[in-house]
């Protein structure tokens, strides 16, 4: 119990703060207390559900005091769904509040005081933006087969199919799936008992194709009928270019197994990035907000600041969506990504755009980007995008070593960011923060960050 609060206690605080993580903090005798669905600047009642020795979380009562920006939530499963966190802001606050965070977290973590971020370049319409969707399924009180997302913090299913940040292909797509699914004696898999047969629906659509895929995870390879139900589902939703089985038996949370087969159509769909185009299979990462990542390249190109003749490293390149992006600009352009698959994917879209001045290899930034290096490669630039663990200490250590003249660091994740910050800091300055919003109404925010070698006898600003 912590400083004499306890669970079910009836408490009113001011909120003070948004934390990591979308909840709202205030604090009472001392203690941080946070509190999901509040807003910051408002007074509130809520109920204690959690009392830990250094802070309590608590379930909001009642707003007694609200914000001007507070507005109603769109979802009417806002409250239930773990997928959106900030649905109660209007969004020029979101925006705010997200520069606020990444500020904090920079000199929090990262001890980088007096680090200027720039506001964060919000999205246009900040609804329908996502082109990628992972619905759980499970069955409702009459055996019907319905799908949804996971309540926060459980694997109890919400359910819902009409998901206002989903694009309106997705939606579609999830509802006519359902209503096939249902003509056929299909049992849903059970996480307990280990039993059944569907796992998840997987969508993916192209914001400026109007393309998509659909990958039904199956928890053993016999699937009865998928010929049949991927034939209906083509009929019915012209849009889909292909449909695949990925078969996970594992007991694990991990979505997808290891082994993906295609039932009918194409195992890819197409989607644009300004003029480039993309080949993005069921696995490859692609950005989740198409349209934001225009600007989020776009950014990029500008603080690369290419002239033609540049050598880029593109570390954990994906499907080489940087790279070919900056490519025209760029002298030569080097992709490090650990995932094969992704590999022949960067390939195929350095084929479709006719673009030869892109070489990508498969391997772990850790261990090729010293073989590059090695062979006498020198970047002029190095981009990292790595995933939310951030960078290996090994790569730091490599990049401190070397010391290209610039980086640039794209981070969906300001905590890991600001502590590798924190340590390129010895050898870098911090030029420009620039946070993008690729993912409007949660608490997730991405930021690109410019970093200028400091050069032997140079002062450091």
């Amino acid at each position: 119990m912590a400083k004499g609060i306890k669970k079910g206690d009836i408490v009113e605080i001011e909120l003070d703060n948004l934390a990591h993580g979308g909840e709202s903090v205030g604090h009472l005798k001392g203690l941080a207390i946070f509190v999901p669905g509040g807003i910051p600047g408002e007074r509130v009642r809520v109920r204690i559900t959690e009392s830990k020795k250094s802070y309590a979380r608590g379930e909001l009562l009642k707003v007694l005091r609200p914000v001007e920006e507070r507005i109603d939530p769109a979802c009417p499963v806002f409250a239930a769904c773990g997928g959106c966190q900030l649905q109660q802001m209007d969004y020029p606050l979101q925006l705010s509040h997200k520069r606020r965070m990444v500020e904090d977290l920079l000199e929090r973590l990262g001890g980088l005081k007096g680090v200027k971020v720039n506001p964060v370049i919000g999205a246009d319409y900040p609804w329908g933006y996502r082109n990628k969707a992972q619905f759980p399924l499970t069955v409702d009180e009459e055996g019907k087969i319905v799908a949804g997302f996971y309540r926060k913090g459980t694997h109890e299913v919400v359910v819902h199919n009409d998901c206002s940040i989903q694009h309106p292909l997705i939606n579609r797509i999830l509802k006519e799936t359902i209503v096939v699914l249902n003509q056929y004696p299909l049992t849903v898999y059970d996480e307990k008992e280990h039993t059944g047969l569907l796992r998840h629906l997987v969508i993916r659509a192209g914001i400026c194709t109007n393309q998509a895929i659909l990958t039904i995870v199956t928890s053993r390879n016999r699937f009865p009928h998928r010929e049949e139900i991927a034939q209906q589902l083509l009929d019915r939703v012209p849009e889909l270019t292909g449909i695949l089985q990925n078969i996970n038996p594992g007991k694990t949370n991990v979505i997808l197994g290891k082994r993906t087969e295609l039932i009918a159509g194409e195992d890819y769909y197409l989607d644009y990035v300004g003029s480039i185009r993309y080949a993005i299979s069921p696995e490859s990462f692609f950005q989740v907000n198409t349209l934001q990542t225009e600007k989020l390249y776009s950014t990029i190109l500008e603080y690369a600041g290419l002239t033609g003749k540049e050598l880029v490293v593109d570390a954990y390149c994906g499907i080489g969506s940087i790279a070919l992006y900056i490519a025209g600009r760029a002298g030569r352009v080097f992709g490090i990504e650990e995932v094969a698959g992704a590999i022949e994917d960067a390939k195929r879209n350095a084929e479709l755009n006719n673009i030869t001045n892109c070489t990508f290899q498969v391997g772990k930034v850790e261990e090729k980007l010293p073989e590059l290096l090695a062979q006498g490669i020198r970047p002029d630039l190095v981009i990292f995008d790595p995933p939310r663990k951030g960078l290996a200490e090994s790569v730091i250590d490599t990049v401190l070593t070397t010391r290209p003249d610039r980086l640039i660091y794209v981070s969906c994740n300001s905590a890991t960011l600001a502590r590798d910050l924190a340590l390129l800091q010895e050898s870098y300055r911090i030029c420009r923060v620039q946070p993008v919003d690729m993912f409007p109404q949660t608490y997730h925010v991405e930021t690109m960050v410019l970093l200028e070698k400091i050069w032997e006898g140079e002062e450091l600003r």
